[in-house]
């Protein structure tokens, strides 16, 4: 058996390669930045090959930096961002269209369409989901109609779908397998959640062909092999980003939560082997398949977090770094006022309003640049806290404490005022890898590296804890304060 299993992490910006050892540490890690193209407002698309190239490129580099013998490899785990859409052709694997990223909102039409036409509860209630251009199944519709001839050659069986682990381990084992697992396909739209199976009612209804799909498969089985300098290396861990965090964060009991802070927020519940359809916004979705149980959970989708911070970095020119945002906000004792709501490509949940758009209310002239920089720090802890608040009423769980992971979950500040604004613990772990850990850990129980859930839950440790120190009646004038914001910068676009 190996001594090490490398997590391929392919998300919105970047593609890395993290190595870990039986004890959970980090070995090493390399990173590559991935480009974004934005052809038109609320169009979002990346390069396929460059998504490949560049997952490809640190996984060789990793394993270079590192200096460990490939045969020591004992398999690789794969977690991706999700709902990305890339269709490509089933002879050359060439994509016949960039990768559709799932912040684009492109498709809103014809999400907007289905619900016209009467199909949201029958969508909510076989595949989870609310009808959303976030999802995979308007977006491989949009390609099928705009690329010339793409609807008939799907139909004769010479294109292929693929959600970004789909397009992975395609490319990893050399063109020979076509698989994506439960918890990725759960995100298309297309996937019926409680019998497992590619919904056949939502592929006539959308006329998108089954011969264009992957087959699905367990989050944690060995699914393949790609050649590493000579050596045949098993893939057998693969789950979507969110979901992997989750299971990195040994979140695997039914009412356990975690809170990703990344480009957006992404706040998963697990709620056990029984799916919960929620009734306040949230979606339903697989957390992961392991030794033949599928875990459920409820999740929120905040569509801006970090992307707030590298807009007011990179285009409002209001911060020099990212970090600089905690100086900034601790310089002021509140924000005068200001609320900032970040709708920039609509809210998520639980509001799911695709035409708001984004505002700064309440300012004044004493509005200055720290008090926008910490509106906006506030803003990503206020939508955080509407999803746990809809989450504990569809669930029947409260919450105890709030794991989290995350670039953002680096900022002291922000950190601090999820916990006052919540009302309860917020943990990071010491590993703040959660998402690369969490593919690692499903690739280890498929092949024996690791023994069981609960020995992983047993080296899961904490490395900080922010306890909440702001009084009740303060939280709730605030939270009534954004509440207020929010309803004033909804259904904007007409």
């Amino acid at each position: 058996m190996g001594k090490y299993i490398i997590a391929l992490d392919q998300g919105t910006t970047s593609s890395r390669a993290i190595i870990f050892d039986k004890d959970h540490n980090m070995v090493d890690v390399a990173q590559a930045d991935l480009q974004q193209f934005y052809p038109q407002s609320g169009w979002v698309e990346q390069d396929p090959m460059d998504i490949w190239s560049t997952q490809s490129g640190v996984l060789n580099q990793v394993i270079a930096k590192s200096g460990i013998d490939v045969s020591d490899i004992d398999s690789i785990g794969i977690t991706n961002q999700r709902e990305t859409t890339i269709i490509w052709d089933r002879v050359t694997g060439r994509p016949i269209y960039n990768a559709i990223v799932w912040q684009c909102r492109r498709t809103a039409h014809i999400a907007a369409q289905l619900v016209e036409d009467g199909h949201a509860e029958y969508i909510r209630n076989n595949t989870g989901l609310v009808v959303d251009a976030y999802f995979s199944a308007t977006k491989i519709r949009w390609i099928l109609d705009k690329v010339p001839g793409a609807q008939q050659r799907a139909e004769r069986g010479e294109l292929m779908f693929g959600t970004v682990d789909a397009w992975l381990i395609y490319n990893l084992t050399d063109r020979k397998v076509h698989v994506t697992d439960v918890t990725n396909a759960s995100r298309t739209m297309l996937f019926n959640i409680h019998t497992l199976e590619w919904d056949q009612s939502l592929l006539e209804i959308l006329n998108i062909p089954q011969a264009i799909l992957p087959s699905v498969i367990s989050s944690s089985e060995v699914y393949g092999y790609t050649n590493i300098q000579g050596h045949q290396v098993k893939l057998a861990g693969v789950a979507g980003d969110q979901q992997a965090a989750l299971f990195g964060q040994t979140a695997f009991n039914p009412g356990e939560a975690k809170n990703t802070y990344g480009t957006g927020c992404f706040v998963l519940m697990n709620t056990g082997t029984t799916p919960v359809l929620s009734q306040h916004g949230l979606v339903t979705t697989i957390a992961s398949s392991v030794n033949g149980e599928i875990h459920y959970a409820l999740e929120g989708s905040i569509f801006a977090a970090g992307s707030i911070m590298r807009w007011l970095r990179d285009d409002l020119n209001m911060i020099a770094t990212v970090q600089e945002s905690e100086t900034l906000a601790n310089q002021v004792k509140d924000t005068q006022g200001a609320v900032f709501v970040p709708a920039f490509s609509g809210l998520g949940a639980p509001y799911w309003d695709m035409y708001a758009r984004g505002a700064i209310h309440g300012m004044s002239y004493a509005t200055g640049r720290n008090h926008i920089v910490r509106a906006a720090l506030e803003s990503i802890a206020y939508q955080s806290h509407d999803v746990l608040k809809a989450m504990e009423q569809d669930s029947g769980y409260r919450l105890t404490n709030l794991q989290v992971d995350g670039g953002a979950s680096s900022n002291q500040f922000l950190m601090q005022f999820q916990a006052d604004i919540l009302g309860i613990d917020v943990n990071r772990p010491t590993i703040r890898e959660s998402t690369a850990l969490g593919a690692a850990f499903l690739a280890g129980l498929a092949t024996g590296f690791f023994t069981d859930k609960k020995a992983l839950k047993s080296l899961h440790s904490q490395n900080t804890t922010w306890t909440p120190k702001m009084d009740e009646t303060t939280r709730q004038t605030l939270i009534k304060q954004w509440q207020k914001a929010v309803g004033r910068s909804t259904n904007w676009l007409e």
